[in-house]
């Protein structure tokens, strides 16, 4: 089984590298991202689920309405791609409840950062999928976490996807700069061996960010963005469909889990 998601912020990436973008540009770029993203999912009767701040989903309630229109997941990102405290967790889940009027049951922390896990099982969520379990210097060293799905204070834990023993990390930064043809070898013995792949994006890998007037960002986050990145991302599904490989939402795939203890 594979697990799209895709993190929809805010593009506030940008203040990392000393420049700034209006509020407006920011929401203009993922909302742009986000549509070129939902025109290739149905294209290919893909179902994907789509983490959210809430702050974008105010901005822009119409996209957060297509994409539960459309069939997909829409799960929390918090309420600021940029900031966060514990009541976060709540506010962002009724914020993202009352615009799509569905239940959301799963967190992603901005930027995979660590969260208690007490808070996310006492704010009401089924799911977290915040951990990506590999080392990324200047990020995180997660070496020592299960590389595989997991329980943890009631909480079912769904780390991203890394190939087994040296645990490279399968995610939107190397497909950016890996051959196509090394990334799918890759991703396929990883998906052998777990039985599912969970994998992530984000709208505005799907812009050109070439062409963003005085924002300089380094060539690895640039290198294949925009519409070489969703050629990219059709033959990423294609690959896999042909393969005979089925897609699914997260919150799909972990209720048909043995261990799994249903819904709270």
């Amino acid at each position: 089984m594979i697990l799209l998601s895709f993190d929809i912020e805010e593009f506030d990436l940008p203040q990392e590298y000393g420049f700034k973008l209006s509020i407006e540009e920011q929401i203009q770029i993922s909302v742009q991202g986000t549509l070129s993203i939902l025109s290739l999912l149905k294209r290919h009767q893909i179902k994907a689920t789509f983490f959210c701040t809430a702050f974008f989903a105010l901005q822009a309630p119409d996209i957060i309405r297509q994409i539960v229109a459309e069939g997909h997941e829409v799960a929390s990102h918090g309420y600021h791609h940029s900031s966060f405290s514990p009541q976060d967790l709540i506010s962002s889940k009724k914020v993202l409840e009352d615009i799509s009027q569905k239940h959301v049951t799963g967190f992603r922390m901005a930027r995979m950062m660590p969260v208690d896990e007490k808070n996310i099982f006492d704010a009401g969520y089924i799911y977290n999928s915040s951990l990506n379990p590999t080392f990324i210097p200047g990020r995180y060293n997660n070496l020592n976490k299960p590389r595989t799905y997991f329980m943890k204070e009631g909480v079912f834990q769904l780390p991203a996807s890394v190939t087994p023993i040296v645990r490279f990390p399968l995610f939107w930064l190397a497909y950016h700069n890996l051959p196509k043809k090394v990334f799918l070898i890759l991703a396929l013995r990883t998906l052998k061996k777990d039985k599912y792949l969970n994998i992530y994006f984000h709208p505005w890998e799907f812009v050109d960010l070439k062409q963003l007037n005085g924002i300089k960002l380094p060539y690895i986050i640039t290198n294949n963005s925009g519409i070489k990145m969703l050629n990219r991302l059709e033959y990423f599904i294609i690959y896999f469909k042909l393969k005979g490989y089925l897609f699914s939402p997260i919150y799909q795939f972990i209720s048909s889990i043995p261990f799994y203890s249903g819904n709270r």
